[in-house]
């Protein structure tokens, strides 16, 4: 039954490794139902309580999706930075309304759908070459460590160098060391759960150092009918409109796509002929799915996390990993402010780790053939310089052809990557 629903194959996997690996994967992008809220109430007619409960449902609708549709161990939630281009850029510097950017957001879903099954998404990522695709991931785990030093202020803005070293004696920076350290020890020893651990762990110390407040156990879901299915169909044919839908498009589609190459290739889920992601047009669907549902519900952009590589480290491998992660969404529903206790210190050590395990496939990439390992480079640092994965692969691909076609070498172009590479250009230049 577990096979049919979730793709699992108990050769690969466990029933305990998988929910291990689901409660690890939502530990680590929970952070959300905290962001979220906070963000979008800036907004007049948001309330924070309807957001996070709007959050927290397109989670649990897009990872149940892709649990039994792409049967693929990735959680789904809305996306960062996504979030801030719908509430600082559209709303906030365009002058639309929040309708409005969910109008869009409604748009770009059903043209995922489209877009998924007629293959053209598909198409896209298998155009994509092996180097790149080895980049992909490297890259991300750059960024994911990034993240996890910025959110647990080891690494803190700088107006002389733009980053800096963050007191790393006191406060959230030295949690986080510490955690780095148990979670390193207990993962070294091959401990069973030891992000999982190493999480709770942290939680924990953080009390008597007074970064952890306990918020609570139980509080009922606030209703999202301010927010539900508010959508404004005036300006829809507007140059605006489409210039959004497009800006929406991109990222998802990018963000999406860099999280399933980077984090399938280090899990060794390619298949091993093809090089190709299994069941990537239904992972598509599902995202597709979740970015449409999200809209209804009344928040920003639904897509795959990246911090899914957490529970694949973990050994999660199936759908049924992305059920736990679903569930457990389910749970912050009633149990929120127990889940927001959980600082961001705590989360961060399985962050840099992830990191480190996803940084492998670099090695899979000819560095001395340097129409290949050029664009590769230019794609693994862009991530977490640019703070995007998009941009990391779209520059990433812009300069493969670019310096092959120079070359002399235009058989390894292919159509497909000639005209993304024109697109993404044009995309630069004009959007």
């Amino acid at each position: 039954m577990l096979q049919k629903l979730f793709g699992f194959n108990p050769k690969e996997t466990t029933v305990r490794t998988e929910i291990l690996a689901g409660i690890t994967t939502f530990l680590t992008m929970s952070y959300i139902l905290a962001v979220n809220p906070n963000m979008f109430s800036q907004l007049d007619g948001m309330p924070a309580g309807a957001v996070f409960t709007a959050t927290a449902l397109a989670a649990i609708v897009g990872t149940l999706a892709m649990a039994f549709i792409g049967k693929l161990p990735f959680g789904l939630a809305p996306g960062m930075g996504l979030n801030a281009f719908f509430v600082f850029s559209v709303c906030m510097g365009m002058g639309y309304s929040w309708q409005f950017a969910l109008t869009a957001i409604f748009i770009e879903g059903i043209l995922f759908i489209i877009m998924t099954i007629t293959n053209i998404r598909e198409a896209i990522v298998n155009a994509i070459p092996r180097s790149l695709r080895n980049a992909i991931g490297a890259g991300i785990g750059l960024f994911i460590a990034f993240i996890g030093m910025q959110n647990a202020g080891i690494i803190v803005n700088s107006d002389a160098t733009l980053v800096a070293l963050g007191e790393i004696t006191k406060g959230s920076a030295l949690l986080a060391i510490i955690g780095l350290v148990i979670t390193g020890v207990l993962y070294v020893r091959n401990v069973r759960g030891a992000m999982l651990i190493g999480i709770l762990a942290t939680t924990l110390i953080g009390i008597p150092m007074g970064i952890t407040e306990f918020k609570g156990f139980v509080s009922a879901p606030e209703s999202i009918a301010p927010i539900f299915c508010k959508f404004e169909w005036s300006d829809v044919w507007s140059l605006d409109m489409f210039v959004v839908v497009f800006t929406f498009l991109f990222i998802d589609l990018f963000d999406t796509m860099g999280t399933l190459i980077g984090v399938c290739t280090k899990a060794d889920m390619m298949d091993q002929k093809t090089g190709r992601i299994p069941r990537l047009k239904q992972a598509f669907l599902a995202d597709a799915i979740a970015t449409t549902v999200g809209a209804v519900l009344g928040t920003s952009t639904t897509t795959t996390y990246v911090e899914s590589a957490a529970g694949v480290a973990q050994g999660g491998r199936s759908g049924l990993t992305a059920l736990v992660i679903a569930c457990c969404f389910a749970v912050t529903l009633f149990l929120s402010p127990l889940f927001l206790s959980i600082p961001s210190a705590a989360t961060a050590p399985v962050l840099i780790l992830v990191g480190l395990l996803m940084i492998e496939p670099v090695t899979k990439i000819d560095f001395v053939n340097f129409t290949e390992s050029i664009p590769a480079f230019i794609c693994i640092i862009m991530m977490p310089l640019a703070y995007s994965v998009s941009d990391g692969i779209l520059t990433g691909m812009i300069f493969y052809v670019a310096i092959n076609m120079a070359s002399g070498k235009l058989k390894r172009v292919t159509p497909t990557m000639f005209i993304l590479a024109v697109l993404f250009i044009l995309k630069y230049i004009f959007f």
